[in-house]
């Protein structure tokens, strides 16, 4: 894990805003840098901030979460994405996973399961808890409930796969380098060029693809 994470929070609710900010104060590693009232004042303010996380929730006044989380990814801003929200509906999840989310958690989540997740998608480029895996899951067993959109005629070299199975695992560049003898950097562009080559955003979507062909169990 870096020395320091950056984070910000964007929630029109001060009190619950002010609730996370005070359970995270006892991990000196995590360092807010921008609090914000809904997307449009998270927005005004990120290049400046610099986060390396975002928690955002989803409805907000002005600009919601999903609005955010859309125009985030079209403006290329390296930030983790982590949605914090009272909306338990599975579609929900699917999409903001699809639109460049890294991790999505109702707002009942325990305060150290919010540091696991900043972390967890610091260091992997994502997090998943039990609610979203079954949510993944269940895409992938139903074709007709939001079809994921892949890339037609994808072929992986066999390096790629490797890389991709171990991602699936949640290790991270350097535990992967670790283990197949290769540079963090190297394992970082081979993500890179399957992020390209599937056709998605990010981790999640690596993992659902994996999932679908049956690449991972």
């Amino acid at each position: 894990m870096q020395k320091h994470i950056r984070y910000a929070i964007a929630d029109d609710h001060k009190i619950f805003r002010r609730g996370v900010i005070s359970a995270l104060e006892d991990m000196p590693a995590l360092k807010l840098v921008l609090e914000a009232e809904n997307g449009k004042d998270l927005l005004a303010n990120i290049a400046r901030a610099k986060p390396d996380v975002v928690l955002l929730d989803l409805k907000m006044p002005e600009m919601d979460g999903i609005e955010t989380t859309i125009e985030l990814r079209k403006r290329n801003i390296d930030v983790r994405i982590i949605i914090i929200t009272m909306m338990d509906d599975e579609k929900y999840v699917i999409h903001l996973m699809e639109t460049g989310a890294n991790g999505y958690l109702l707002k009942n989540a325990e305060p150290e399961e919010i540091k696991t997740a900043i972390i967890t998608a610091c260091e992997n480029g994502y997090y998943f808890n039990d609610f979203v895996n079954k949510a993944l899951l269940r895409k992938v067993l139903h074709k007709n409930f939001l079809k994921p959109v892949f890339n037609k005629d994808i072929d992986l070299t066999s390096r790629e796969i490797e890389v991709l199975k171990l991602i699936c695992e949640e290790k991270t560049a350097n535990e992967i380098g670790a283990q197949i003898f290769l540079s963090p950097r190297t394992v970082e562009g081979i993500r890179t060029k399957l992020l390209e080559k599937i056709g998605v955003k990010n981790t999640a979507g690596l993992v659902m693809y994996a999932v679908k062909n049956r690449i991972v169990k």
